[in-house]
C-alpha cells in the first residue's frame, strides 16, 4: 500500500424522493488497500459503490475516483478501462469460458493474457465450459476474470459472496488476497463481519446511509472492548451485574468484600461482532 488517494469522498449524500440512502459518507481509500463497506441490507452501501463507479448520481458531496469525478469521468473510455467492476453477468450467457474472456479481453488496450487469468482465478480446466454450466462459485469466478481482465487499477466487488459455501467462500478470499498483491486497489461490500476480518485492510461500517464505525476490522469498536461485564452471585442470591473499564480492581474488591472466592464470578469483554451489531443496532 502506498499514501496515494485512490478514492476520496466527502459528504457525499443521495436521496430517493423522501427516502434518505447516503448521508454525508466520508471515505479516503488508498492506493493498493483492500477496503470493505461492512453493513446491514439497505445500509447504502451498493448506492455508494455506484455513485464511485459512475453508475449512479449523487445529490451533493465531493467524489475523486483515480483523480476524476465519476460522474463525468465515466464517459471516458480511458478512465473506464483503469476501473473492474465485478458484475453478476454470467449465469445465463451461453458462451464458454475461454470464448468470454477473449471477447472482453479485446475491449481493452493492454488485458491479461486469457489463458493466464483463467488459471489465476481458479478455472484451469473449465475453458470449453459454457458459462451457464458453471457452478455457482465458478460463475463468481468467472465474473471477477472478466472484471480484471483490463488490468484495472480499481476493482469494486459487490457483495462477492453472498449465497457461496463456506469453501467457496475462503476460495475466493484467497483470490481477492492475490490480486490485491499483485496491487489491485480493491473496494468490496459486504453484511458478512468474517468477509471484512479475513480480507480488508479497512472497513467502515454504514447504517442507515452514514459511516458509524471505521479502520482496521480488529480496532472496530475499541473504546467499547475495554468495557468488561463482571457477574457474580451476591450472598443473598440473587446475580449481580457490573460493566467496567476496570475488572480486574473490581475482582480483587470483591474478593476482599467476600472472604476469599467470589461466587460463580464471570467477566466477559464484547466481542467483534458483539461491537458490530450494536454499531449497526444503535443507528436503527
Amino acid at each position: 500500500m502506498s499514501n496515494e488517494s485512490v478514492i476520496d469522498v466527502r459528504g457525499l449524500r443521495k436521496r430517493y424522493g423522501a427516502a434518505t440512502a447516503v448521508d454525508g459518507i466520508d471515505l479516503h481509500i488508498t492506493r493498493g488497500e483492500v477496503f470493505a463497506l461492512l453493513g446491514p441490507n439497505g445500509a447504502g452501501k451498493t448506492t455508494t459503490v455506484e455513485i464511485l463507479a459512475g453508475y449512479r448520481q449523487r445529490n451533493s458531496g465531493s467524489v475523486t475516483v483515480l483523480g476524476e469525478d465519476p460522474a463525468h469521468a465515466a464517459r471516458s473510455r480511458h478512465w473506464r478501462a483503469r476501473v473492474g467492476n465485478v458484475l453478476q453477468l454470467t449465469g445465463e450467457l451461453q458462451l464458454t469460458v475461454a470464448e468470454l474472456l477473449s471477447q472482453f479481453s479485446s475491449y481493452y488496450p493492454r488485458p491479461r493474457d486469457p489463458a493466464e487469468l483463467i488459471e489465476l482465478v481458479g478455472l484451469g480446466g473449465m475453458e470449453r465450459k459454457r458459462a451457464h454450466q458453471l457452478s455457482g462459485g465458478q460463475q463468481r469466478r468467472l465474473d471477477v476474470a472478466l472484471g480484471i481482465v483490463g488490468r484495472p487499477e480499481l476493482l469494486f466487488l459487490d457483495e462477492p459472496t453472498t449465497g457461496f459455501d463456506p469453501e467457496a467462500r475462503r476460495l475466493f478470499w484467497e483470490l481477492i488476497r492475490r490480486l490485491a498483491a499483485d496491487g489491485t486497489t480493491i473496494l468490496l461490500t459486504t453484511h458478512y463481519l468474517p468477509e471484512a476480518e479475513a480480507i480488508a485492510d479497512r472497513v467502515a461500517v454504514i447504517a442507515a446511509g452514514r459511516v458509524v464505525a471505521s479502520g482496521p476490522p480488529a480496532s472496530l469498536g475499541t473504546s467499547a472492548a475495554t468495557q468488561a461485564q463482571v457477574s457474580w452471585n451476591a450472598p443473598d442470591g440473587g446475580r449481580q451485574t457490573v460493566t467496567t473499564a476496570t475488572p480486574t480492581t473490581l475482582v480483587a474488591e470483591l474478593a476482599a468484600a467476600l472472604g476469599g472466592e467470589v461466587p460463580a464470578l464471570t467477566v466477559m469483554r464484547p466481542t467483534l461482532e458483539d461491537t458490530y451489531l450494536d454499531l449497526i443496532g444503535a443507528s436503527r
